[in-house]
């Protein structure tokens, strides 16, 4: 698993990105975290990224969140607060359920959960798989135009994702392969691996992040995920989509600094 780091020595925060994205996502909110004493590790996910992704290897959510745990153990992290965006935030919950020693604090972003998994983009890939591997068989430019249309969704204004960034992400999806690896990812999220997981049970401190301007998840999740896990703490940002981190990465960087109780606040622009 391909890890960015950004600081030494500080408190560990753990960032984990969504569907469609990978580490890359959180270059603007790490080095903010370090420039406050904090180490942030920035995850690829199995199969995302930089990271492998062997064609027999699972990469569900609980799949993902045992290869997070081996990650973990590898970077010599006992324990750290983890916040997790998207499909990440399903990971990150899922890893707080099952290994509780090893989140002290959760941040979650426009996670999905509870009936959002999978959220509508996913769901809308799922049902349309053999439609998209038609389009393979005709050379019509592999994964370009879903991960196009899945990140200009994300944002609220389009000007936060410009043709230059649509590609950087595009990258590990090119030709036949990276488009029948993209689908197989999309199959790979089910609802199943969240049905043991009892949100009521999740005994550390959370705080949920929402951009209101997300279409493919419901509108009402953020308050239910509040109402659901105990001491968890909701706050909503007006005017911004699914990726937080890239419109609005200094706000996003001072709620987790706030939230851990570290000093030294970044200057939003």
């Amino acid at each position: 698993m391909h890890v960015e780091r950004y600081g030494h020595g500080g408190a560990p925060i753990v960032l984990i990105h969504g569907f469609g994205t990978c580490s890359f996502l959180w270059r603007n909110v790490g080095p903010a975290l370090a420039m406050a004493n904090r180490t942030a590790f920035a995850i690829d996910l199995f199969g995302y990224g930089e990271s492998d992704r062997p064609f027999d290897a699972q990469f569900g959510i609980a799949a993902q969140s045992d290869y997070l745990d081996h990650a973990l153990t590898a970077l010599r992290l006992s324990k750290a607060t983890v916040v997790g965006i998207d499909l990440g935030g399903a990971v990150a919950m899922h890893l707080a359920f099952n290994r509780p020693e090893r989140v002290e604090r959760l941040v979650l972003v426009n996670a999905i959960a509870l009936d959002d998994v999978p959220a509508d983009d996913i769901k809308m890939m799922q049902r349309n798989t053999a439609r998209f591997a038609l389009r393979i068989s005709r050379g019509v430019l592999g994964a370009a135009p879903l991960i196009r249309d899945l990140l200009e969704q994300s944002v609220a204004d389009k000007a936060n994702m410009p043709e230059g960034l649509i590609a950087r992400y595009l990258a590990p999806y090119v030709g036949d392969e990276g488009l029948n690896h993209l689908l197989a990812l999309g199959r790979s999220v089910t609802d199943e691996d969240m049905l043991d997981v009892d949100l009521g049970l999740l005994d550390c401190p959370t705080l949920i992040v929402w951009g209101d301007q997300d279409p493919f998840v419901g509108p009402k999740l953020g308050d239910t995920l509040a109402d659901t896990i105990p001491g968890s703490r909701l706050v909503r940002l007006p005017g911004t989509g699914r990726l937080v981190p890239e419109e609005a990465p200094d706000t996003l960087a001072n709620m987790i600094l706030e939230f851990v109780g570290a000093a030294g606040m970044v200057r939003a622009e």
